[in-house]
Protein backbone atom coordinates (compact mmCIF):
# COMPACT_ATOMS: atom_id res chain seq x y z
CA UNK A 1 0.00 0.00 0.00
CA UNK A 2 0.91 3.53 -1.12
CA UNK A 3 2.43 5.76 2.32
CA UNK A 4 -0.06 8.74 2.51
CA UNK A 5 0.79 11.93 3.76
CA UNK A 6 -0.79 14.83 5.49
CA UNK A 7 0.28 18.55 5.22
CA UNK A 8 0.47 21.70 7.20
CA UNK A 9 1.49 25.16 6.18
CA UNK A 10 2.39 28.01 8.97
CA UNK A 11 2.45 31.42 7.95
CA UNK A 12 5.29 33.66 9.37
CA UNK A 13 5.91 37.58 9.29
CA UNK A 14 8.25 39.64 11.32
CA UNK A 15 5.61 42.28 11.83
CA UNK A 16 3.33 44.86 10.21
CA UNK A 17 5.31 47.28 9.38
CA UNK A 18 8.10 44.48 7.89
CA UNK A 19 11.65 44.36 9.07
CA UNK A 20 13.77 41.27 8.76
CA UNK A 21 12.43 37.34 9.52
CA UNK A 22 13.87 36.61 12.84
CA UNK A 23 15.89 33.74 12.47
CA UNK A 24 15.03 32.74 16.28
CA UNK A 25 11.48 32.67 15.57
CA UNK A 26 11.67 30.57 12.60
CA UNK A 27 13.44 28.13 14.41
CA UNK A 28 11.29 28.45 17.27
CA UNK A 29 8.27 26.66 15.16
CA UNK A 30 10.17 24.70 13.09
CA UNK A 31 11.29 22.45 17.18
CA UNK A 32 7.66 22.91 17.73
CA UNK A 33 6.12 21.36 14.89
CA UNK A 34 9.11 18.72 15.08
CA UNK A 35 8.38 17.50 18.00
CA UNK A 36 4.60 16.61 17.42
CA UNK A 37 6.17 14.87 14.19
CA UNK A 38 6.08 17.02 11.89
CA UNK A 39 9.26 17.49 8.65
CA UNK A 40 10.16 20.48 7.39
CA UNK A 41 8.90 20.16 3.51
CA UNK A 42 9.37 23.90 1.82
CA UNK A 43 10.15 27.32 3.28
CA UNK A 44 8.82 30.13 0.56
CA UNK A 45 9.29 33.59 0.70
CA UNK A 46 5.64 35.56 0.21
CA UNK A 47 4.56 39.09 0.87
CA UNK A 48 1.81 38.71 3.26
CA UNK A 49 -1.31 41.56 3.19
CA UNK A 50 -1.06 43.34 6.20
CA UNK A 51 -4.04 44.28 8.47
CA UNK A 52 -3.61 47.93 8.46
CA UNK A 53 -4.06 49.17 5.13
CA UNK A 54 -3.76 48.06 1.92
CA UNK A 55 0.23 47.32 1.94
CA UNK A 56 2.42 44.31 2.93
CA UNK A 57 5.23 42.83 4.32
CA UNK A 58 7.08 40.48 3.66
CA UNK A 59 7.07 37.18 5.62
CA UNK A 60 7.02 33.13 4.86
CA UNK A 61 4.85 30.18 4.30
CA UNK A 62 6.65 26.80 6.26
CA UNK A 63 4.84 23.68 5.08
CA UNK A 64 5.20 20.56 7.12
CA UNK A 65 4.33 16.96 6.37
CA UNK A 66 4.26 13.70 8.07
CA UNK A 67 2.96 10.43 7.00
CA UNK A 68 -0.39 9.79 8.17
CA UNK A 69 -1.48 6.44 10.09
Amino acid sequence: MAQTWEYKVVQLREGLIGGKMSPDKVEKVLNEHGRSGWQLRAITAVEVKGRLGPGSVEGVLVTFERPTS
